[in-house]
């Protein structure tokens, strides 16, 4: 029972428990206060193997988790559960229909990692195109030292000012990376019709737009539209000095066609921080030694510091919000 000022109610928190903690503080850099304010018995489990999950979530009022699902029969083998609360805005490893059924809220959460993922976007943007991995390579291989002149020019760099940059999910996070490719690279910003979605003035076909951008950055939700989107067909429909960047859900792009494009040059390069198995336990075509002009990084573009403790203390405030009776950051 946790008590708290003359402005808040008595809440009653029960069993709680956070499945994949370690997926937002691995290293004990974040300050759970706010969580535990409101469940003062709440559990921080590191890690829950999958398997796990049925006997750990049993007795379980309310379960916070990143990555783990929460199946039909996990739901229904809980009967004192009335709140699934996600670390994450995607909630396709969630049951929904299920909790509906059963009478267990599930809130989500939203606007979280924005300015994470727009620096992420803009970084990785400027990496490849300013060659800074070339040109250390050059440096720490001696290349430099033993050159002509001042300077060296082995590798081209090109400007972004004026150039195209294409936007697909054109939600909070697609604008904020519009916005800023517009405010500090001087980008024209092209959104795309997204397939499945709503169709809206202005936006083009993607099949229209992909010849025309010099970046694509991906910020749309994996639904059966958009899985595959990006194929063999449709990245041969790019200009061939182009960079793709995905920071939204690894199936999004075919990683087979996307290695093959960067071998032959039919691409000029990629950011990729999702791929369709996280981790990539069963390997990956695009983590091949082999594939030039690409990074690869381990689902991070949301996962700086400051927004990892956001995202602890909105789930305090959704968790609080319920034990009154609200309906702050519900799906369900």
């Amino acid at each position: 029972m946790a008590t708290s000022d003359d402005t808040t109610t008595t809440v009653t928190t029960g069993n709680a428990v956070f499945l994949d903690y370690g997926t937002v503080s691995s290293q004990g850099d974040l300050d759970p206060a706010a969580l535990l304010r409101v469940m003062p018995g709440l559990e921080l489990r590191h890690n829950t193997a999958q398997a796990e999950v049925d006997a750990v979530v049993a007795d379980a009022e309310i379960v916070l988790l990143n990555k783990l699902r929460i199946t039909r029969a996990t739901i229904a083998g809980a009967p004192g559960l009335r709140l699934i609360l996600l670390s994450a805005t995607g909630t396709n490893n969630v049951d929904l229909e299920a909790a509906r059924e059963h009478g267990v809220g599930v809130c989500n959460l939203r606007d979280y990692c924005t300015a994470s993922v727009t620096q992420h976007v803009l970084g990785v943007t400027l990496l490849l195109t300013h060659r800074l991995r070339e040109y250390d390579r050059l440096v720490r291989d001696g290349a430099w030292q033993r050159g002509e002149h001042f300077c060296l020019l082995d590798h081209p760099i090109r400007e972004l000012a004026g150039r195209k940059l294409g936007i697909v999910g054109h939600g909070v996070l697609g604008r904020a990376v519009a916005h800023a490719a517009r405010l500090a690279l001087g980008m024209e910003v092209l959104v795309a019709q997204r397939p499945g979605g709503e169709r809206t003035p202005g936006r083009v076909g993607i099949d229209d737009l992909l010849p025309q951008v010099d970046v694509l950055s991906l910020h749309c939700p994996l639904t059966p539209q958009t899985e595959g989107l990006l194929d063999a067909r449709r990245l041969a429909r790019m200009k061939p000095d182009a960079l793709l960047i995905n920071t939204a859900r690894g199936a999004l792009v075919d990683s087979a066609a996307l290695a093959d494009a960067l071998r032959a040059g039919r691409l000029g390069g990629a950011a990729i921080d999702v791929l369709p198995q996280e981790p990539p336990v069963d390997g990956n075509p695009l983590l091949a030694p082999d594939v030039p002009n690409l990074i690869v990084t381990p689902h991070i573009a949301w996962a700086a510091r400051e927004t990892r403790q956001r995202c602890l203390d909105e789930m305090a405030l959704h968790v609080e919000d319920h034990l009154r009776g609200g309906r702050r950051g519900r799906l369900v």
